[in-house]
């Protein structure tokens, strides 16, 4: 029999009107001690810049605050956008986190910007050379956390001989071939950017070579949810999401909006192409609804484990759907 899927959350800490960072940041950690005993495996935070409706800038900070409120689950970067950063830092910094709280840190790995092209070039001039670099960049950083690097001139001692599960992330087929060459596990952003999940997951399986990290392929594909007790109250809590998401298509990103009832004016942005292609996995409506689009997700995909990431306003209504969610995968 198929092994129960583990199930994960990605967490943006997005920011709604009226709210400070200081209460987001409270009710990440309030969310992250709730998915623990939901029986969620990860709690994994983003790293964005320059958008005023995301507090996940300071991803290893954030990353710290949650693992040191809760206990058990692990902790990780979804992800580190690798290109932005020093190779070095990166394994300084997680190096300490996984001296801090052994065994429960993750460190995600990914090439894009995590913002627009102006502010990447602010937080590095030289950042499309780093792209370019990023396979190299990894392979640096997983030299600074081996042991064998102790004789080196250039080290991350803090680093050394600690045990950090990497993760390549993307939404393209690039990263596929990167994380099937590298021998490492593949986490994929079908959450918005859902056009080659199934082209990537085929590269990954089919060109997969297995590492001293990895002896088989695993999979991770992430979705959005939205739960609530009936489809007509998940459909109205999920008008924020559709404002935000416009937002983010024309440029004018705001804080997260309360939800409002469902007008015929979303409905036709709903109706959009482009709207639908981005939001193709956004599973919104009651317990039984969500469970049949997830089951249906995880047969046509295969994934080894499922993340969810979901932008609700109200703090309360997210921790009830993530809930729902726990539910939902316990029961498949």
């Amino acid at each position: 029999m198929r092994k129960p899927t583990p199930y994960s959350i990605l967490e943006l800490a997005t920011i709604g009107v009226n709210f400070t960072p200081t209460e987001v940041f409270k009710n990440s950690l309030t969310l992250a001690q709730k998915a623990e005993q939901f029986g969620y495996e990860r709690f994994w935070l983003a790293e964005h810049h320059n958008m005023k409706s995301i507090a996940s800038s300071a991803t290893s900070v954030l990353i710290g605050h949650i693992a040191g409120g809760t206990e058990r689950i692990r902790v990780g970067s979804g992800g580190i956008m690798l290109p932005n950063h020093s190779s070095l830092l990166i394994a300084e910094q997680f190096g300490t986190l996984g001296a801090l709280y052994p065994n429960r840190i993750d460190l995600g790995l990914g090439r894009a910007p995590g913002t627009d092209q102006v502010t990447a070039q602010a937080i590095r001039p030289d950042r499309m050379q780093a792209v370019y670099k990023f396979p190299e960049e990894l392979r640096n950083i997983q030299q600074y956390f081996s042991t064998d690097n102790q004789h080196a001139k250039v080290r991350a001692p803090i680093a050394e001989g600690v045990t950090m599960p990497m993760y390549i992330l993307g939404s393209s087929t690039d990263s596929a071939h990167l994380a099937a060459k590298e021998g490492l596990p593949y986490v994929f952003a079908s959450h918005f950017a859902p056009t080659h999940l199934f082209e990537a997951l085929n590269i990954y399986y089919n060109t997969f070579q297995p590492s001293p990290y990895l002896e088989k392929p695993y999979t991770m594909a992430c979705i959005n949810v939205i739960a609530a007790d009936t489809d007509a109250e998940a459909e109205k809590i999920s008008t924020s999401l559709i404002r935000m998401m416009l937002g983010v298509m024309t440029g004018n990103i705001d804080y997260v909006q309360p939800p409002t009832e469902m007008t015929s004016e979303l409905k036709q942005i709903l109706q959009n192409p482009a709207f639908q292609k981005m939001l193709k996995y956004a599973f919104i409506g009651s317990k039984e609804t969500v469970k049949q689009k997830t089951k249906g997700f995880l047969k046509e995909t295969g994934v080894d484990e499922i993340m969810v990431a979901s932008h609700i306003y109200d703090p309360e209504a997210r921790v009830k759907s993530f809930q729902i969610f726990s539910e939902v995968m316990k029961e498949l």
